[in-house]
């Protein structure tokens, strides 16, 4: 049994150097408390001395934990036998206590699985929702999703043909049920399929269920081969279609032969929202997805917030999850030989934390990363969370009302060439991509940021002087204050007063989340918690900016590298263009022919041939 040293309750500031010089260096969990006695923080410690010390040094400590240290009235420890105890019991204080500066997962639904039923001649195969002891039976999981479930079961009814109805459904029939039309099942019900034949279905049923999808194809055709020989052909053109069926299946789960179990996680981060996606994979087949969105408080890099997720994912929950025999993961986690190891114990044989992997299981992780990426754009621009994070902009910026247009604008170009500006749109309902616009700019110096902003600013906003294009309630400068003074100008010059500007600096470390606001009105230059909604909101409407001109100028870019040479000679329209391309192959070889080459090709005069080598040529 661990060992519990606890700190005296203290009144007033904590004394840390007090607690310090009594606190063991063995391993365990530490808890720390507010004056109230509310829990702050669970931690584990190899050192628990050296770890809580950490907390108190003078120098170095990021904002947020300085919040944390602030707090602190309490500290209890539990001394443990093994890093590996002093994990297990962490991940489970953390689910129990639920302390708001550890990352924090909602997930307290049961799990769904596959019930095979215990009927002696006719099993069934149903969905479940949580796994219990009534009635025997066989139970397949827990999947990631009802959805992975449901396609499961669909699958093979398609196949296999194995019945989904209830006991007294199956008991009271008396002729067959649609299923029976659309060949999703056998009729057993009314002994259309012996027990032998139906049991036989169930077996490869379970085959399949266990990733077993080679063993039970070599049945099929063994089964196939028999029934030719025998000359019951329609039996064998059932054994074609079931072998035909798996194939396709097959192809669409894109397993090509590497089969085994893992879970494979996936990391986002954007606008301060952390999303986790955990793909399951059993036998080689992808079952199905989850995804999480942890609060987390602490800074934090990805491997840390892994190392969190993994720990409270397979330790801190009620129902103890099925652990593979590998865990994928995309970037190396904290204390990842530590975890490896208990999570080994915990199955009672190897497991593997790795991410160093090839062939199929890189696929599976670049899809996981996929899935990462685009679930977590899908929750920014949901209208909770971006009503949320208006009403927090409204209160930020003292807002008499809460803005429900939007408009920011950036500036992309290489090396000053093929300039190009960017104007997103944000509503209530998140981003307004059909309002979207970009500005090719001409006539500026190259890299003249300044002279650029001023342009499109000015072609956009005079419009709207002019009564011809939709008013915004607040306005977003990607920059610092030289662009955001040319923004104010260009307002001035239009005489518009009443619409708030917004310039948005990445500050010195040029960090997500250390941004600085600039009021154009005041000059004023403010910072905003990394934690704060209405940050988040500039964030993402400030990335969708960037990556919107970057977008943009980059389209300018290849178009104007794919132009072709030919265009712009005169005489030279699309039909003659093509049969020059046509007769040598390409523009390379155009060049390196002659006047009396060119003339050759139908509809090229020799006159136009000489036009034509004279522009190649720069004549």
């Amino acid at each position: 049994m661990p060992t519990r040293s606890d700190s005296e309750p203290s009144s007033g500031k904590f004394d840390s150097q007090s607690f310090l010089k009594q606190l063991t260096e063995r391993p365990g969990v530490y808890r720390m408390y507010d004056e109230p006695g509310e829990i702050l923080y669970v931690g584990k410690a190899r050192n628990l001395r050296k770890r809580v010390s950490s907390y108190f040094r003078k120098t170095g400590l990021a904002p947020k934990t300085e919040a944390l240290v602030a707090r602190i009235a309490t500290i209890e420890v539990t001394i443990t036998g093994s890093e590996t105890e002093a994990l297990l019991l962490e991940q489970n204080l953390i689910k129990s206590l639920r302390p708001p500066y550890n990352i924090l997962l909602r997930d307290d639904k049961s799990y769904p699985y596959i019930y095979l039923s215990s009927h002696s001649d006719y099993p069934s195969l149903t969905f479940r929702r949580g796994r219990t002891k009534k009635g025997g039976g066989t139970w397949f999981g827990p999947f990631p999703s009802s959805g992975a479930v449901k396609e499961s079961l669909n699958i093979l009814q398609k196949v296999f043909r194995i019945r989904s109805c209830s006991e007294s459904y199956f008991r009271n029939r008396n002729r067959p049920c649609l299923q029976y039309q659309i060949h999703r099942c056998t009729a057993p019900c009314v002994g259309y399929i012996s027990p032998e034949a139906y049991l036989e279905d169930i077996r490869h049923a379970t085959m399949f269920l266990e990733g077993r999808n080679p063993a039970i194809l070599q049945d099929l055709m063994k089964s196939m081969e028999t029934a030719a020989r025998s000359l019951e052909f329609e039996k064998a053109a059932a054994y074609r279609d079931q072998i035909n069926n798996l194939r396709h299946v097959q192809e669409q789960q894109s397993v090509d032969g590497e089969g085994g179990d893992a879970d494979v996680i996936a990391i986002a981060q954007d606008a301060g929202v952390v999303c986790v996606v955990v793909i399951v994979v059993r036998g080689g087949r992808v079952l199905g997805t989850k995804d999480y969105f942890p609060r987390y408080s602490l800074e934090q890099t990805e491997g840390e917030l892994l190392a969190s997720f993994l720990g409270q994912y397979y330790f801190g929950g009620d129902t103890r999850r099925e652990i593979p025999r590998d865990i994928l993961v995309p970037v190396p986690v904290e204390g990842q030989e530590l975890l490896s190891d208990a999570l080994s114990e915990a199955a009672r044989r190897e497991t593997r934390v790795r991410g160093n992997v090839r062939g199929e299981r890189r696929r599976w992780l670049e899809l996981a990363m996929t899935n990462a990426r685009q679930t977590l754009l899908t929750h920014l621009a949901s209208k909770e969370t971006v009503y949320r994070r208006l009403l927090a902009l409204r209160d930020l910026l003292e807002l008499p009302e809460t803005p429900s247009r939007m408009e920011c604008f950036d500036i992309s170009h290489s090396h000053g060439e093929n300039t190009v500006a960017s104007c997103v749109v944000f509503d209530e309902n998140g981003p307004l991509k059909s309002d979207y616009r970009l500005y090719n700019i001409e006539g500026v110096t190259a890299g003249d940021d300044y002279a650029a902003m001023k342009q499109v600013l000015t072609r956009r906003y005079r419009r709207v002087v002019g009564g011809d294009g939709k008013r915004p309630d607040l306005v977003f400068i990607d920059g610092g204050k030289g662009q955001l003074n040319v923004a104010r100008e260009v307002f001035e010059a239009l005489g518009i007063s009443d619409i708030p500007l917004i310039g948005v600096a990445k500050g010195v470390t040029r960090r997500a989340g250390m941004e600085q606001l600039i009021d154009a009105l005041t000059g004023a230059v403010f910072r905003v918690p990394a934690d704060s909604p209405a940050l988040h909101l500039i964030q993402h409407i400030r990335d969708e900016s960037h990556r919107f001109a970057i977008t943009g100028h980059r389209a300018r870019r290849d178009k104007k590298r794919r132009q072709s040479t030919l265009e712009g000679i005169e005489g030279v329209g699309p039909k003659r263009r093509r049969e020059l391309i046509r007769y040598f192959g390409g523009i390379q070889e155009l060049r390196k022919a002659s006047i009396d080459e060119m003339a050759k090709v139908q509809g090229i005069s020799k006159s136009l041939a000489e036009t034509i080598y004279a522009a190649l040529h720069d004549q």
